[in-house]
């Protein structure tokens, strides 16, 4: 069984689906690129900055969660292969995120959300009901997901202290990734998600922003 997602049995999706579970929550996951900010020079963050700029990119670590979750999710339910394969290369993007902005939160002497497991289940169940729609409307779900998480990152964009550098450069190139997420998916014919659904990724959005910049 290969690490891409080319499942033979409902088992064999099973347990790759556990495991990449497992992974993103013991925060074990590791970046296929350098993060970002690697090369931009650390600069002095008052305590209230500092505090700022970690709550943002603890929304944006479960935001990440969240991410993992649904390729997860929507790779195990695809119909296709060639699908599958789709959603694991965004999902190895998406893992650079994930190890981007928990590395940062360390360094801003923090931590991540003790929410995540909550929202991985809820992010889970919600890809589940876009795979079972089938590939087109699963499609359209990764389209819609993007737009979402585009806006939100450009909010935080103008939300960061200027000065700090680091968190934008991560987060200007997590905006990008989306982007191209987002255009590949609309490429290979996602259809458009359904009103109820699309209340329900907002509904969960603004529940996650509200409650993982604190905790």
């Amino acid at each position: 069984m290969s690490s891409k997602f080319h499942f033979h049995t409902p088992l064999d999706r099973f347990i790759c689906s556990a495991d990449k579970a497992l992974r993103v929550l013991s925060g074990v996951s590791s970046a296929s690129r350098p993060t970002p900010a690697a090369h931009v020079d650390d600069t002095e963050l008052s305590e209230d900055e500092s505090r700022h700029s970690a709550g943002l990119i603890r929304v944006d670590h479960v935001g990440e969660v969240m991410a993992q979750a649904l390729y997860n999710s929507q790779a195990r339910f695809a119909k296709s292969d060639t699908l599958r394969e789709h959603f694991e290369h965004a999902s190895r993007e998406e893992e650079d995120h994930l190890a981007w902005t928990a590395q940062r939160l360390k360094e801003l002497n923090s931590h991540v959300s003790v929410l995540a497991p909550l929202f991985y289940a809820g992010a889970y169940a919600l890809g589940t009901v876009a795979a079972k729609m089938g590939d087109p409307h699963s499609l359209g779900f990764v389209v819609e997901t993007e737009r979402q998480v585009e806006k939100h990152l450009e909010r935080h964009l103008e939300s960061l202290p200027e000065n700090d550098r680091k968190s934008r450069a991560i987060v200007d190139q997590m905006r990008i990734d989306e982007i191209a997420h987002g255009k590949a998916a609309q490429d290979a014919g996602a259809a458009q998600t359904p009103l109820p659904v699309r209340v329900a990724m907002t509904a969960m959005s603004k529940l996650m922003t509200g409650t993982a910049y604190y905790v």
